[in-house]
């Protein structure tokens, strides 16, 4: 009986492994060594060009024209194509490598959601057991890397210790930041982080003040740790990007904090 049981787990976990193996996707390609380049030699005018004609400037996507326009469709994936020729393991430049990270990051997603569009949220493909999860197994190529989104956001941009990156990088919802209607690019990032840092608590989605209570967006909640090791040194990093009775607040040391509902629904204009 313990024998036909451990058969039976056998046969189930490689049926998992197969089922799971199947459900992987690829963006980008794999580019041979000597065609490979340093992320310094990255264009991203392409995507530039698609975000600026998709994009609002609340960072809602018009994923419908979007998915109807095969010539765009062609173009993103090119652009994919043509991030995956980066070989990370070459020497650039922070600035550069950020701006990569982030611009891979948000249009692998973007690609992603096109891929099942239409949908209402991108949590509508992210299974947790078997199947396929977006953020795992869509698998972007950059030199002779494979990465998931997962890996992106985790493994390589939070390790850059730019915290700013949180509202940056979007996972197609409208709880996320907004999605930038420009590609991010090393010789304006930091105008670009700090924008988009500011943009992102003026929405009282993100941030409101009730009485002496900061309500935040639950993206502080789930990445706090990279502002600082307490909520004080937290709110203290965060709050100049803060509006000013929020700032107030913060100065005055006697508030609390407490985080909004996250909203899963899909960006899409």
């Amino acid at each position: 009986m313990i024998k036909k049981i451990a058969m039976l787990l056998g046969v189930v976990a490689i049926v998992s492994l197969t089922v799971i193996a199947s459900a992987e996707e690829n963006a980008g390609r794999q580019w041979p060594a000597n065609q490979q380049v340093s992320i310094d030699q990255i264009d991203h005018s392409a995507f530039d060009q698609l975000l600026k004609k998709y994009v609002d400037a609340d960072g809602l996507v018009n994923y419908m024209a979007w998915h109807q326009t095969a010539a765009d469709r062609d173009l993103l994936k090119t652009y994919l194509e043509n991030l995956s020729r980066a070989n990370p393991d070459v020497q650039a430049s922070r600035e550069a490598q950020l701006a990569y990270w982030i611009n891979a990051y948000n249009a692998v997603t973007i690609e992603g959601i096109l891929r099942v569009y239409p949908t209402t949220s991108i949590r509508n493909h992210t299974a947790k057991l078997i199947g396929y999860n977006i953020w795992k197994n869509l698998i972007f190529t950059a030199g002779d890397q494979r990465v998931s989104l997962e890996d992106i956001e985790h493994k390589i941009l939070r390790k850059m210790n730019e915290p700013r990156i949180h509202f940056a990088i979007v996972c197609a919802s409208i709880g996320c930041p907004r999605l930038l209607n420009e590609a991010y690019v090393a010789d304006r990032l930091e105008n670009q982080l700090a924008a988009n840092s500011k943009d992102f608590f003026s929405r009282q989605q993100n941030l409101h003040v009730e009485g002496k209570t900061l309500r935040l967006s639950q993206i502080i909640n789930w990445f706090g740790s990279d502002f600082g090791s307490t909520q004080q040194q937290q709110m203290q990093k965060l709050s100049p990007n803060f509006p000013p009775a929020a700032q107030k607040l913060v100065t005055s040391g006697k508030y609390k904090v407490k985080f909004l509902k996250y909203d899963w629904d899909l960006n899409a204009q």
